[in-house]
């Protein structure tokens, strides 16, 4: 079965088309990171028009790529929920206008479910049931992954989400958009335990994550340090506190893992890339004999081919949007598309 794939959630435009879920034909992205590190940040309005701009190249570039037309596509399938509305909603009405007048399936994909099908793509032998945790820059959970469409969040951030939080202490540090990626890349030699940091806690479930007040740490040793005439050293101090998200994340998994006796770990979302990340949760898994499963780097971040991955396995649990689906700022990732037949 062969998909076509269409991710528009934030500020990449993406297509790609898969093969029964595990195979990419074709994966093509037109990343507007260049215009957007000029604000520091995505600018909603500027990414929205960029996708209008971009998605009828891309699409056309990943059929090219796979060497096919839309009549050897079986269905449709699109990001709807969770991201930047003006943005989902590009490829929205774009996947349904291509459904519409092909006679395809159209299928709604959550953002964050292609986060996790990502690692169907870079681990064949990979079946659910799995424990998940999702990190990236608008979203921080811990999912049970009981089967390709069926999910129980454990553990969730009560406020900024950790690639957030990673990306608003590089912004304060003086570094580049995106900030994450730049403070893995600067810190790699710094010294992690030159600054010390709170750890959080979350009273009434301690599964769950809280990152603002570390974020609100990072600006306030900054901003201390310049009061005083004192010298900030960025690689120590970025090194620092990737040091205490990692630790937040990589000690709630463990906790997490342990109550629901689970033995397979996926990670997935943008800051899976994470060098400091990839370690502590590989030596994580090592010590507990546990299995352990990273997306390859280039699908960490937004991609179309981890949308087609999921799309697959949506399509096989009846998975049927109607021409009147919208998009959805939120949205649960437990919940299914209200807009399906």
């Amino acid at each position: 079965m062969k998909i076509l794939a269409i991710e528009s959630s934030c500020d990449e435009t993406a297509a790609a088309v898969v093969e029964n879920g595990r195979k990419v034909l074709s994966s093509v992205i037109a990343s507007q990171v260049e215009e957007h590190k000029i604000y520091g940040g995505v600018v909603p309005e500027i990414a929205s028009r960029r996708h209008a701009e971009a998605i009828s190249g891309v699409v056309k570039k990943a059929l090219e790529d796979a060497e096919l037309t839309l009549d050897d596509i079986d269905a449709v399938g699109v990001t709807y929920a969770p991201g930047l509305i003006g943005a989902l909603l590009v490829g929205v009405n774009y996947a349904k206008s291509l459904a519409y007048s092909k006679g395809l399936p159209l299928v709604a994909v959550h953002h964050l479910r292609s986060h996790i099908a990502a690692n169907y793509i870079t681990h064949p032998e990979l079946k659910p049931p799995f424990f998940c945790l999702v990190v990236s820059g608008g979203n921080s959970c811990m999912v049970l992954v009981k089967d390709y469409t069926e999910f129980e969040i454990v553990g969730r951030t009560r406020d900024d989400a950790a690639g957030e939080a990673l990306d608003k202490a590089a912004r304060s540090m003086g570094l580049p958009y995106p900030g994450g990626l730049n403070l893995d890349r600067e810190c790699r030699n710094g010294n992690e335990n030159a600054y010390k940091f709170p750890r959080p806690k979350v009273h009434d479930n301690e599964l769950d994550f809280s990152f603002s007040g570390l974020k609100t740490a990072v600006i306030n040793t900054i901003h201390n340090a310049k009061q005083k005439g004192e010298e900030i050293n960025i690689p120590d101090l970025g090194a620092s506190f990737q040091k205490a998200v990692v630790s937040f994340l990589c000690d709630n998994t463990e906790k997490a893992v342990k109550k629901y006796n689970m033995k397979k770990i996926v990670v997935a979302g943008g800051v899976s890339a994470n060098s400091v990340l990839r370690k502590r949760m590989k030596e994580l898994c090592e010590k507990n004999k546990w299995e352990l499963f990273f997306p390859e780097l280039s699908l960490c971040g937004d991609n179309a081919a981890m949308v087609g991955a999921q799309t697959y396995y949506e399509y096989l649990s009846g998975n049927r949007a109607s021409l009147s689906l919208n998009a959805y700022a939120t949205m649960p990732i437990e919940k299914d598309p209200p807009d399906c037949v």
